[in-house]
């Protein structure tokens, strides 16, 4: 599937903007929302049904030439077998956008196109399943790529193809102004509802590459590395190079703070009349009032999710505009938080509170666009057991333990500050300060020999690490990779 380039010297950025839409406009994007579910569902349908005719007849012993003609699974294929069938399936398929019922079959063409990567091994990461059928209880989307899009001179109203021009509750003049200086090109608009019922467009930009605003001048710290955690009062913890604390940023905590309200709710909803029959064990209608509740419940957590977004872009914007070097870890939140339930009561949730992968992925585009460089140092790397004053590496390294005290040198430090501190230190080394990554470059990998060429060395782990007994190798002093026959 051919990938859009970005040409030199412009970035891709998203402008998403609150809608107000009239009940008929609402009315309009939910038909939208499911012309296009359920265009992906059909196309789903035809193709499974042929791969299951297809296997049949392989084991009645017929010769590959002979079986079921298989549908393309790229768009342009989905799309003209859509076409020869949607005058049957969908006789209301007029009522909505062409970009509808594209934006169905173009998330079955992605999906089926990773799920054949994925099998014949051509595809990084996990291994992919085949595609799913959309729920109508899912995220309801669309995207349109063509036709009027735009916003409107008023600087609160935007224009979408078939909908119609739709009112927003924010000022869309910091878009609006680039479109007119001819800085930036729409290339397309997703409009989207939440769980709070509240309907979104986002529109997909080409910008000439940003400039930092004259606002944000850059720190005297130029390098800087960032730990992250779960614990309220630092979720972000910014060190230098030479010690010292920059900055430590509070966790919002919002999931945490709204738990009272969804355990009044959601038992509200339990004791109501849902849309499933425990005695029966059928689906039945849900009652009116069990839609208010789910719709109070959906409000909760979309207000708490919104409050963690807001902390999380502005430390993220700031670290990008002010810094030149930013370093981080490569973090197995996953993991982390499969293992959460079994070793410790509320890790989970307080992982899921913190979102510690969006930090990175915030921090990943955001130094492109403001000329940074983004270090990331490899998931094993051992920012927190390494003593940032003499290099020596603890073998041990309890959760409970928040001050990092050296056995070697007695030195004592706050757990996170030294991680950070480390983390500066090893981007400082694999960064070369005071030039500015170019525009649109990705962030800058601190992979391979991480523990060889870095200023902060792996001291003697004193054993087999407590944390990884699986491990049948260790990092030696050097950073050279040895067996624990041989340390022996």
């Amino acid at each position: 599937m051919t990938r859009f380039e970005v040409p030199d010297g412009s970035v891709v950025q998203a402008y998403r903007y609150a809608l107000d839409p009239v009940p008929r406009q609402q009315r309009m994007l939910a038909s939208h929302a499911g012309g296009s579910r359920f265009a992906h569902n059909y196309m789903l349908t035809l193709v499974k049904a042929v791969l299951d005719q297809r296997t049949a007849e392989q084991s009645y012993g017929l010769a590959v030439d002979e079986l079921t003609p298989s549908p393309g699974w790229s768009l342009p294929a989905l799309r003209k077998t859509w076409n020869r069938h949607k005058a049957v399936v969908a006789p209301w398929w007029g009522e909505n956008s062409k970009e509808a019922y594209n934006t169905g079959l173009d998330a079955l063409a992605r999906g089926l196109d990773a799920w054949s990567k994925s099998r014949k091994g051509e595809r990084a990461g996990k291994a992919v399943g085949f595609p799913r059928f959309k729920s109508a209880r899912g995220r309801r989307s669309v995207r349109f790529t063509t036709g009027t899009i735009r916003v409107e001179a008023d600087r609160h109203h935007v224009t979408l193809p078939r909908v119609g021009t739709i009112k927003t509750h924010e000022s869309t003049r910091k878009l609006a102004r680039r479109v007119d200086n001819g800085t930036a090109r729409m290339l397309s608009a997703t409009v989207s509802c939440d769980s709070a019922g509240r309907w979104h467009c986002s529109f997909q930009v080409l910008v000439t590459a940003k400039r930092r605003p004259a606002h944000a001048a850059r720190s005297k710290n130029a390098v800087i590395g960032v730990d992250v955690g779960v614990k309220a009062d630092s979720l972000m913890v910014v060190g230098a190079p030479d010690g010292t604390e920059i900055a430590r940023i509070r966790a919002p905590k919002s999931l945490t703070a709204v738990q009272t309200r969804l355990r009044v709710l959601q038992r509200r909803a339990a004791r109501q009349h849902g849309p499933y029959d425990p005695v029966t064990k059928t689906r039945r209608r849900p009652s009116k009032r069990w839609r208010i509740t789910q719709s109070r419940i959906g409000r909760t957590h979309t207000r708490a999710a919104n409050v963690r977004r807001d902390v999380l872009h502005k430390a993220t914007t700031a670290l990008a505009q002010q810094h030149a070097v930013i370093t981080v870890e490569t973090l197995n939140t996953a993991g982390m938080r499969s293992a959460g339930g079994a070793y410790k009561r509320g890790l989970n949730r307080a992982l899921a509170d913190a979102a510690l992968a969006q930090i990175r992925q915030m921090l990943g585009y955001k130094t492109c666009w403001y000329g940074s460089i983004l270090v990331s140092a490899e998931r094993f790397y051992p920012s927190t057991k390494t003593c940032s004053g003499c290099g020596r590496r603890k073998p041990n390294l309890s959760l409970s333990e928040r001050s990092y005290v050296c056995e070697h040198c007695g030195a004592e430090i706050d757990r996170d500050l030294n991680a950070a501190v480390n983390l500066a230190r090893l981007g400082e080394t694999h960064s070369r300060v005071g030039e500015s990554g170019p525009a649109g470059s990705g962030p800058v990998a601190g992979r391979g020999a991480i523990h060889k060429s870095g200023t902060v060395q792996a001291g003697p782990a004193g054993g087999c690490e407590a944390s990884t007994p699986h491990n049948p190798t260790r990092v030696g002093q050097a950073g050279t990779v040895v067996s624990q026959g041989a340390a022996a």
